[in-house]
């Protein structure tokens, strides 16, 4: 940081974060974010949904951190849901988070691999 205007970029950044996080319309992306799913790398999980959310200006598509969603085992757990519909990812990182942008969130298509019911519990 060099100056007031990026330390106001910086700012501008964190309020949009902010935002995007409170909105309840849309698509939703909710990342466990509890000890465990923390401990097992969810927050580069959710910083990589809002960058590429960010990437792609959409407004309607939010990302929510949430507590503990019960399966510790298989954290890092990110759910979708598209209006009714609710979908449950597990194991995710940063490049599962990509494909799940990019293939569920814009293309509408399930990532089979790593649904919850994939793996034993």
């Amino acid at each position: 940081m060099k100056s007031l205007a990026d330390l106001k970029k910086i700012r501008d950044a964190a309020q949009k974060k902010v935002t995007m996080r409170g909105k309840n319309d849309g698509t939703r992306v909710l990342v466990g974010m509890a000890t465990c799913g923390i401990s097992a790398g969810a927050r580069p999980v959710m910083n990589k949904f809002v960058e590429l959310i960010t990437e792609k200006n959409l407004d309607t598509v939010t990302v929510t951190p949430v507590g503990c969603i019960g399966e510790c085992s298989i954290e890092p757990i990110v759910e979708v849901l598209v209006g009714e519909q609710r979908t449950t990812y597990c194991r995710v990182d940063e490049k599962v988070a990509e494909r799940i942008f990019t293939e569920h969130i814009i293309g509408g298509k399930v990532v089979e691999d790593n649904i919850i019911g994939k793996f034993r519990l």
